[in-house]
């Protein structure tokens, strides 16, 4: 299974397997936002390295699946990226 981190223009960054695209809009599945990060200075450094410090990042809960509008970016995560990524805790209230 192939992980992506998608930037969209208006609703943030998004981490999971891309289900398909058109256009500027793309379908995932087992997706989580990434809300806040640290430990990686770009979204290119974690989507090849993950990120440095899982328990400070703000990764929330998963879910089935997303329409993501307004993509601007679409990162290949690497399998070490999207090992460290999926270790990161569920951010919740």
């Amino acid at each position: 299974m192939q992980y992506h981190i998608v930037r969209s223009r208006d609703a943030g960054v998004f981490f999971g397997v891309i289900r398909s695209r058109k256009d500027s809009t793309v379908s995932m599945t087992d997706v989580r936002r990434l809300w806040y990060w640290r430990g990686a200075a770009s979204l290119s450094q974690m989507a090849n390295e993950g990120v440095k410090f899982p328990d400070e990042c703000k990764f929330g809960v998963a879910v089935a699946s997303i329409e993501v509008l307004g993509v601007c970016e679409i990162l290949e995560a690497t399998n070490a990226a999207a090992v460290n990524i999926l270790a990161v805790p569920e951010w919740r209230v």
